[in-house]
């Protein structure tokens, strides 16, 4: 169960990600705090459901960033390194796109700059990030069965003569 909702928190962060970074009327402040709402509540229904340790909460990091990243101010070189800190999971790609992406839907905001903009870039050039904007929301994480030993041992099974394992030898 905890495979299935860590692959099924993987595809909703990759699916989200990819629309936010694909989509201007998306990239606003008020898309940040949505964003942010709505991944509480699902972090809030993995707790109550004790499945925090399924590490499904850790597959929307990428989102969570992206959200806090709509939030941030965005004017002085205090703020460009504030992002540059804040958003790790994130590649200088993504972050990029999305301040390149940033519409204000109110007076009070204005669009990000681009002297800010190259500021994250000249702060960020030494990131070793991979070269794709979007992420792959067909991934499919590994499934891991546990180990569960038998208490039986195999001095006391009975092979039946019907299975013709002839071959087969107690040691």
């Amino acid at each position: 169960i905890q495979q299935v909702f860590k692959q099924l928190f993987y595809m909703i962060n990759a699916i989200t990600l990819n629309n936010l970074l694909l989509r201007k009327d998306v990239c606003s402040w008020s898309t940040g705090m949505q964003l942010r709402f709505n991944i509480s509540q699902l972090e809030e229904w993995l707790r109550g459901k004790n499945l925090q340790q399924s590490g499904a909460a850790q597959t929307l990091e990428p989102l969570i960033q992206a959200a806090q990243l709509l939030q941030l101010k965005k004017k002085t070189s205090e703020d460009a390194e504030a992002i540059c800190s804040l958003c790790t999971s994130l590649t200088t790609q993504q972050i990029v796109k999305i301040l390149n992406l940033y519409t204000p839907v109110n007076e009070f905001e204005e669009r990000v700059t681009v002297a800010f903009i190259r500021n994250i870039q000249k702060q960020l050039q030494e990131r070793n990030d991979p070269p794709q904007l979007l992420l792959d929301f067909k991934h499919m994480f590994p499934v891991l069965f546990p180990f569960n030993p038998s208490a039986i041992t195999m001095d006391s099974i009975h092979l039946p003569a019907s299975l013709n394992l002839d071959f087969l030898n107690k040691v």
